[in-house]
């Protein structure tokens, strides 16, 4: 395997301590806890399918971002940006806290923190597939039993691999993975062409695939693509938590206008506060 580091500036607010410390508790895809300043994983990059370490070192407003593989490096260390969050210029991302109070006391609880998820909108469509109709813990147990016994030393499936797996799961999940499989291969869930089309297009894309609802669509673009300006409308527990801070009545629409152009960001910002009230994320 080869390596390489890119140095690249970070335009606003950037913690990664209080995004690694996110990402660890995410259930979904949760980061291993680590000893150390960095934040490391391992990932399918989409450009190629090929396996890849990452690291992610940060000095002030740079993150050094380290990869070392046997296929397109450039497209890796570009795709940890891209789910990290790094390539977003975040300069006004203050801003939407001063027209806001609420997202004021958020971001002022969770410093520098960056929406990070899914290493890509394809893992992010598996994971929706899993989840359906069980809970969260079954559904990661799953995810680390496919990544296990078919990934590569810790990388999730390749579409090529996951699509010819005859696998024992739930209802329909095995017949909609493989529709995942396929619309990763035919580049329907390619993170780049997501983001670079308005949220609402991209959910309505990713919806073509078969065993992908709206809450699911969303769940793909927001935090798979890592889309930063778009607003989820199945959320349950985002709704709830704009009740409980808005008061009766407030709904996303209807509070969501002042955290353009990063209503995604806010979203997560929320959720993640009322996760750690609940001791949970995902």
């Amino acid at each position: 395997m080869t390596a390489t580091t890119v140095d690249m500036e970070v335009r606003g607010p950037w913690s990664l301590a209080t995004g690694r410390a996110f990402w660890e508790g995410f259930a979904p895809a949760a980061l291993p806890a680590a000893r150390g300043d960095d934040l490391t994983t391992v990932l399918l990059v989409e450009a190629d399918w090929s396996r890849a370490e990452a690291s992610v070192a940060q000095d002030g407003g740079t993150a050094a971002i380290t990869v070392d593989g046997d296929g397109d490096l450039d497209a890796a260390a570009a795709q940890v940006a891209r789910f990290l969050a790094l390539d977003v210029d975040a300069t006004f991302w203050p801003a939407v806290g001063e027209r806001d109070p609420v997202i004021a006391e958020v971001q002022a609880g969770l410093p520098g923190l960056r929406p990070c998820g899914f290493h890509s909108p394809y893992e992010a469509a598996a994971w929706a597939v899993l989840s359906q109709r069980i809970r969260i813990p079954q559904a990661a147990t799953l995810r680390s039993q496919l990544t296990d016994r078919h990934g590569d030393r810790g990388a999730f499936p390749a579409p090529a691999v996951l699509r010819g797996l005859e696998l024992d799961l739930p209802g329909r999940k095995a017949e909609y993975l493989r529709a995942v499989a396929d619309a990763a291969l035919d580049g329907l869930l390619d993170g780049l062409a997501l983001r670079s089309v308005p949220p609402e297009e991209a959910i309505r894309l990713v919806q073509q695939v078969k065993g992908i609802g709206p809450f699911a669509a969303e769940l793909v673009v927001v935090r798979g693509a890592n889309a930063p300006d778009a607003v989820p409308h199945h959320e349950r527990r985002l709704d709830d938590e704009i009740t409980a801070r808005y008061g009766d009545g407030a709904t996303v629409d209807s509070v969501s206008a002042a955290w353009r152009p990063f209503r995604t960001w806010a979203a997560v910002h929320l959720r993640a506060a009322r996760e750690g009230r609940l001791h949970e994320f995902g």
